[in-house]
């Protein structure tokens, strides 16, 4: 594994055969209210992620529960036949109800049907990578995670999965998986204020595994927030720019997936590529979380 500076939006973090672009697309927020049911503006939508590849985002992170089905299937409309180059990430261990509630879905034979689901939806005969969440809503449930890695790990062998990740999962689940099958993404809560995962994303540097954080702006008090808001304001950007550019400096194994449903903000988050954050202000920054 390498890691470059491109002209991918926020540079470049390689690992097998993939290349990801750091700053990369998530498609949570593409369908409607509740990631329920289809997008407000269809169209909207369609410009969002053609728009994303357009400006060399490489990475886009989805699942077919998103909607359900919702995401994937704009992903693709907007953009079958797949660029050579562009990594999609999906993710199995979920389902949604009639009410919009997730619903764990977990059992070695629900995830495959998953799989198969995801395939299905993306108009694709191999996934790129698999993230397996595991896990509660923001944190890791300790206990084994190999029922359903090996779930994976077995389409993977028939040739439907490149790669496999792991979601929500602590350092003893992430050695467990990797007895199992090669992890190339760790997607778990971390942001700013809440960096439980410092030492764990040092060591998966050192393996070379990519670190995805989720929700990574949110979950600030309105103190913290005070402190990114004046960081912001005294380097002319956005709090959210200061936010991913800090995660950006944190550690080059650490890839974004900010999503949206506007072409605006969209840019916006493309934009944090260029924000250099002075030494004063990471120590700032690093301060909200102690």
């Amino acid at each position: 594994m390498t890691t470059t500076t491109t002209d991918l939006p926020g540079g470049a973090f390689r690992i097998a055969d993939l290349t990801f672009s750091r700053i990369g697309f998530g498609a949570m927020q593409l369908p409607g209210t509740g990631v329920f049911g289809p997008p407000k503006d269809h169209d909207a939508a369609i410009a969002v992620l053609r728009t994303a590849v357009e400006s060399g985002v490489r990475h886009i992170d989805t699942a077919d529960f998103y909607g359900p089905h919702v995401s994937n299937e704009l992903i693709r409309e907007a953009l079958a036949p797949y660029p050579d180059d562009l990594v999609i990430v999906t993710k199995v261990g979920s389902r949604r109800d009639d009410r919009k509630r997730w619903i764990p879905s977990r059992e070695p034979e629900d995830l495959q049907a998953q799989v198969r689901e995801n395939l299905q939806t993306l108009g694709v005969d191999v996934l790129d990578v698999v993230n397996v969440r595991m896990g509660g809503e923001h944190s890791p449930v300790a206990g084994s995670i190999a029922p359903q890695v090996e779930a994976v790990a077995e389409l993977q062998q028939q040739g439907l999965i490149r790669h496999v990740g792991v979601s929500t999962v602590d350092a003893q689940q992430i050695a467990e998986a990797r007895t199992i099958t090669p992890i190339v993404t760790v997607q778990n809560f971390y942001n700013l204020a809440h960096r439980q995962d410092d030492d764990l994303i040092a060591s998966l540097r050192e393996e070379g595994i990519a670190y995805v954080p989720y929700f990574p702006l949110g979950g600030f008090s309105p103190l913290q927030s005070d402190v990114l808001d004046a960081v912001a304001s005294r380097l002319g950007v956005t709090p959210m720019q200061v936010a991913q550019a800090w995660l950006l400096q944190r550690s080059p194994n650490l890839l974004l997936i900010p999503g949206t449903s506007s072409v605006a903000h969209l840019r916006e988050n493309l934009a944090a590529a260029d924000v250099e954050l002075p030494a004063d202000a990471i120590a700032e920054l690093d301060a909200i979380a102690g």
